[in-house]
């Protein structure tokens, strides 16, 4: 591990609060030193406040924030004071201890401080960095692992018993270092937690972090606990993944993401003896509101060994409850024996934290094991963090969670228009989504962890596989199927169409179609709540001259849905057609052709634009909200329907 420190870079800093942001953001940039909101830095500082007194203040990280992305406004300003005042009670409840916290604010609007807040004032030091780095947990959770720690770091290091955060950790430093000469201390290992490093220099407070971190790293060299990874041979039915997303949703109660891990480290870890050292328990314990406290472990009856996980975690339950409800009982995430992990998600980004907090978790373990065993803090400790009021407030607003959290959208035609202004809304409304385009600037478009694009030519049996084996991998299954991509065909009287005008629409507007049907069909009967919405066109109940290429294409494109919403209704799986007409803010209506076709008609263009009864224009917009009507509740109990958007046409109606 070598230090990021920038001279020029931090040349810019010129307050205690800047430079505690830039090191911050420093130890956030390395996902072994914490990971997804994990750790904790502050700073002391003073202030003037409204009487022109002058305060000291800690300004320490607020809950929700990420060291990685941390600006100023995530630092909550606490009045030293009241945190010192605080350490000396002899007990402090959670609930007391963050309203007194709050109330030592200076700053109303800022958020929660950690709940090691009163930690970070004991500690007589300007900056102080806790991070949670794979390298010392790692020995502190092995056999023998407080006596490792002494062997490597001396008595320049002060080793603390694992106890819960919070209160009770602050109170047990404050009383162990009363009589310590802190000047003498390089750090503090907190057991089976992580590390603290302090000074009254930002610089060398971060690399005190990084210097302790090496040495670890070099201990665990020389030990032997290096790691070597096979090179990955696993393969997996796709439908056998998503009938796993199928059932684990069923259990959770609500449609979850669930993300396959087959990298080499995964697919190595899948093969080891995983009923021994996988289920010992989380790497830190912070991570079990996450993970919960061990995997389901899936063989070939994976609903059995799910229905296991569900009766041993209700097992545990009820051997270390107090006055606690039960959590979902449901895996967070799943072991498949030789074939890599799965991890779940109400939505992608959840599933992707568990998915990097199980990355360095079975890293950890496997270097544990080379250094005498790995082992975790036992289940009732855990129990405690998982059931402790203050992580779990991490995890409130799921209730408030958008409509389509946790489904899966196929859009086709994603690029631009329609279909990028459908698959945009659907992700914004919750929906983990795949978007398709022939044009590969779909891939640029959509690049997040819950929207990948996925250059697709929808007349190939082999792209669409492809497509759909990325979508399965990627988010678990399928529930949302949008066929959308289409063509307009160049104007042709039938006595004048050619063959090639023809067979391009009907290969594009029709059998593209149906092969997306054929080949999503079987993952749609294992959706939660499926459906397909196909966009076909005005053009079916109200052809016009000229378009036989066209109007045809989508007058099969709709008997097509009729015959899908027949077939898969005994699936539950819902299909219903909408027939959008003249939404101009799509790539086709340039300015040029606008003015062209309102000429042709004797109109102004915004008179073209709202020739319809209802007087409006219709936006690609408009076309995604009936999409995502028909995807969600208000069509929960329609199929095989067809809904014009067009502002209403006279000869339709």
């Amino acid at each position: 591990m070598t230090t990021l420190w920038d001279n020029e870079e931090a040349r810019n800093y010129k307050t205690d609060l800047d430079l505690r942001v830039y090191t911050s953001r420093l130890l956030g940039r390395d996902a072994s030193l914490v990971l997804h909101g994990g750790g904790n830095t502050s700073v002391k500082s003073i202030a003037t406040n409204l009487f022109g007194e002058i305060e000291e203040i800690l300004y320490v990280k607020g809950s929700g924030w990420d060291l990685a992305t941390i600006e100023a406004e995530g630092f909550a300003p606490v009045k030293m004071e009241m945190l010192l005042k605080m350490a000396e009670l002899k007990e402090l409840s959670d609930t007391d201890m963050v309203k007194y916290q709050r109330l030592a604010m200076t700053n109303p609007s800022a958020p929660n401080p950690s709940v090691e807040a009163i930690l970070h004032a004991i500690i007589p030091f300007k900056f102080v960095d806790h991070t949670h780095t794979d390298a010392v947990v790692t020995i502190t959770n092995t056999q023998g692992g407080e006596e490792k720690i002494k062997e490597l770091y001396g008595e320049r290091v002060l080793v603390i018993p694992y106890i819960m955060p919070g209160f009770v950790l602050a109170k047990l430093i404050y009383d162990m270092t009363r009589d310590v000469d802190w000047s003498k201390l390089e750090g503090m290992v907190l057991m089976n937690h992580g590390l603290f490093t302090f000074n009254d220099d930002a610089k060398n407070s971060y690399e005190k972090t990084i210097e302790l971190v090496e040495r670890a790293e070099r201990y665990l060299e020389t030990k032997g606990a290096n790691l070597h990874v096979e090179k990955s041979d696993a393969s997996l039915e796709l439908l056998t993944l998503a009938k796993i997303r199928k059932e684990v949703s069923s259990l959770k109660g609500r449609a979850t993401i669930s993300i396959l891990n087959d990298s080499d480290l995964a697919v190595h870890f899948s093969k080891q003896n995983v009923e021994k050292i996988a289920t010992e328990g989380p790497l830190t314990p912070d991570h079990v509101i996450r993970t919960k406290r061990v995997p389901a472990i899936l063989g070939d009856d994976f609903r059995a060994d799910l229905a296991d996980f569900v009766k041993e975690y209700k097992k545990y339950f009820e051997a270390n409850k107090t006055t606690e409800t039960l959590l979902n009982p449901a895996p967070n995430f799943a072991i498949l024996k030789g074939a890599g992990t799965l991890s779940f998600g109400a939505n992608a980004k959840e599933a992707n934290i568990i998915k990097d907090i199980n990355d360095h978790t079975f890293e950890a373990i496997l270097k544990a094991e080379k250094l005498g065993g790995y082992k975790a803090l036992s289940a009732q400790h855990i129990f405690e963090v998982e059931y402790w009021s203050l992580e779990q407030a991490k995890l409130k607003g799921g209730a408030n969670a958008p409509e389509f959290s946790g489904k899966v959208a196929l859009v086709t035609g994603a690029a631009s228009g329609i279909g990028l202004a459908i698959a945009k809304m659907l992700n914004k409304r919750g929906a983990a989504v795949v978007a398709l385009d022939i044009n590969p600037e779909v891939e640029k478009i959509f690049a997040k962890s819950d929207a990948i694009g996925v250059k697709c030519d929808l007349t190939c049996s082999e792209d669409i596989q492809k497509a759909i084996e990325r979508a399965v991998k990627s988010f678990g299954g399928i529930d949302i199927v949008v066929s959308n991509a289409g063509i307009f065909t160049p104007s042709e009287n039938l006595d004048m169409l050619s063959d090639e005008n023809w067979q391009r629409s009907m290969d594009i507007n029709l059998t593209a179609h149906q092969k997306l049907l054929k080949y999503t069909a079987p993952f749609l009967k294992l959706g939660v709540d499926a459906t397909v919405i196909m966009v076909a066109s005005k053009n079916f109940p109200a052809p016009g001259k000229g378009a036989a290429a066209y109007s045809v294409a989508k007058a099969g494109q709709t008997q097509l849905a009729r015959i899908a919403a027949l077939e898969l209704g005994e699936f539950g799986v819902r299909v219903n057609t909408l027939h959008p007409h003249a939404v101009f803010d799509t790539a086709i209506w340039t300015e040029e052709v606008l003015a062209n076709r309102a000429k042709a008609y004797n109109m102004s263009v915004e008179e073209y634009k709202t020739n319809n009864v209802l007087k409006t224009e219709i936006k690609s917009d408009d076309v995604a909200e009936l999409v995502c009507a028909m995807a969600g509740r208000a069509f929960a109990k329609t199929t095989g329907a067809q809904v014009a958007i067009d502002g209403g046409s006279d000869r339709i109606i």
